[in-house]
C-alpha cells in the first residue's frame, strides 16, 4: 500500500514521515511538497503536489492507497486549497483520506476550526473513504511563552483556570502515522488530545520549580493581553489571535480527556514539564 502525506517538509509532516518509517518500507512512502528537493533527506520516493496547482495534484496522487491530508497553514486560503487534494484524491481513486483536523472541529469556538469544518464536510461530500484525526493544542505553543515568563519574572495569559490537554507534536505524528499505516479506522473520528490537562496557574507553578524561583500568573483581560503583546512587537493580527485562543481555552476549547491519543500511540503523551525543560534548556535555563 502506497501512502502519501502532504506537507511533508512542515513541522507535523517531518515527525510523521519518520514515525512511518518504523511502521511502513520507505518503499511504500510517498512526501508530497512543493519542492522535492527539500525532502531528498527523507529517504522515501517525493512528489511534486502544489496545493494551488490541480495538475500537480493528480499526477502526485496516482497509485496511492492512503492520503495523509496534513492541514496547510494558511488561514483563509486552506478551505480552496484542501478541496483541490480532495477532489485530486477523488480523481486518482485515493482508497483513503486521513485529516488532520482541529480538537472539536464540530463546536470549537476556535477561529481556526470553521477551515476544519468546511474540510471535514468537503471530504465527506467527496465519497472517498476517510478517518478524521482531531488534534488539540500543540505544547510547544507555549514554548516561547514559557520562555518569556522566565525572562520577565511572571506568566501573562487570559486563559483563566481553563484546562489545556495539549500534547507535542511527536505525539501527535505517532498516532497520525498508526492510523495510516492501519486498518480499522475507516469512518472514524477521533478526538486527540493529551492525557494531562492544565492551568496556566499549573505552567507557572512548574516553570517556578524548574527555574528555583517564583514565577506567578498573572491573568489579563483578553484586549489588555492583546494590547500588550502588541507593545512587545507582535503583529496586531497575531496578538489578537494569541488572545483569542487564550479566552476559548478558559471556556473548555482545548480540553479532552477521551484519552484517544494515547491510545492510539500505546503509551503516555509527553508529560507538560518534558517541553517546559526542552524550552528553558533551549536558552541556558534550568
Amino acid at each position: 500500500m502506497t501512502i502519501a502525506i502532504t506537507g511533508a517538509t512542515g513541522q507535523l509532516g517531518r515527525l510523521v514521515v519518520e514515525a512511518l518509517k518504523a511502521r511502513a518500507s520507505a518503499a511504500e512512502l510517498v512526501a508530497l511538497v512543493r519542492a522535492p528537493g527539500k525532502a531528498a533527506e527523507f529517504g522515501v520516493v517525493t512528489r511534486e503536489a502544489d496545493y494551488d496547482r490541480p495538475d500537480t495534484l493528480d499526477r502526485a496522487l496516482e497509485g496511492v492507497g492512503t492520503l495523509l491530508l496534513i492541514s496547510a497553514p494558511k488561514v483563509g486560503a486552506r478551505v480552496g486549497q484542501h478541496r483541490n487534494v480532495i477532489d485530486a484524491a477523488r480523481r486518482a481513486g485515493v482508497g483513503r483520506i486521513v485529516y488532520t483536523s482541529a480538537l472539536h472541529a464540530d463546536r470549537s469556538p476556535l477561529d481556526v476550526a470553521p477551515d476544519h469544518r468546511e474540510t471535514e464536510a468537503a471530504i465527506l461530500a467527496s465519497g472517498v473513504p476517510y478517518t478524521i484525526l482531531r488534534h488539540g493544542w500543540y505544547t510547544e505553543n507555549y514554548e516561547s511563552t514559557i520562555q518569556g515568563a522566565v525572562a520577565g519574572g511572571a506568566l501573562l495569559g487570559s486563559a483563566r483556570d481553563g484546562r489545556i490537554s495539549s500534547a507535542t507534536r511527536a505525539d501527535y505524528a505517532e498516532a497520525d502515522a498508526a492510523v495510516v499505516a492501519t486498518g480499522g479506522h475507516e469512518g472514524r473520528i477521533y478526538e486527540l488530545a493529551g492525557d494531562e490537562a492544565w492551568t496556566f496557574t499549573d505552567l507557572a507553578a512548574e516553570i517556578s520549580r524548574q527555574v528555583g524561583r517564583e514565577i506567578p500568573y498573572r491573568d489579563l483581560p483578553p484586549a489588555e493581553y492583546a494590547s500588550l503583546l502588541r507593545s512587545f512587537g507582535l503583529p496586531d493580527g497575531l496578538a489578537q489571535a494569541i488572545a483569542g485562543w487564550d479566552a476559548a481555552a478558559a471556556d473548555g476549547a482545548l480540553f479532552d480527556d477521551s484519552r484517544q491519543l494515547s491510545a492510539l500511540i500505546g503509551r503516555p503523551t509527553t508529560p507538560l514539564a518534558t517541553v517546559i525543560a526542552s524550552a528553558l534548556a533551549a536558552v541556558g535555563v534550568g
